[in-house]
């Protein structure tokens, strides 16, 4: 069992940056893709981005391309993601997820990931 804990979210100004961090813990693998997904208020989960586990594949939501960076530490068995000019529309609970895999290029669909966190809040608001 794989458990991943998201830290970093909190109130921010549009504009504004945040880092958020995900650590794993519990079955080591080195092989696990990482990934990012949001649900806003009223919404459905959404993925944001991900990372595959040499760190060479990456995928953004068209949403954030362009102002987000995910990045991971495989010594600290820690995943970043990076989120910069914050709109109101970012406002939402950001989750965590894996699944092990040793592809190319990470997923973008929910089911595909086996393990998820409890999620983090990100209001961006005046």
């Amino acid at each position: 069992q794989v458990q991943l804990v998201e830290s970093g979210g909190g109130l921010v100004q549009p504009g504004g940056s945040l880092r958020l961090s995900c650590t794993t813990s519990g079955r080591a693998s080195s092989t696990y893709t990482m990934g990012w997904f949001r649900q806003g208020p009223g919404k459905e989960r959404e993925f944001v981005a991900a990372i595959t586990w040499s760190g060479r594949g990456t995928r953004y939501a068209d949403s954030v391309k362009g102002r987000s960076i995910i990045s991971g530490d495989n010594g600290k068995n820690t995943v970043y993601l990076q989120l910069n000019n914050l709109k109101p529309e970012d406002t939402a609970v950001y989750y965590c997820a894996a699944y092990s895999s040793y592809g190319t290029m990470p997923s973008t669909t929910p089911n595909t990931y086996q393990y998820w966190g409890r999620g983090t809040q990100v209001t961006v608001s005046s």
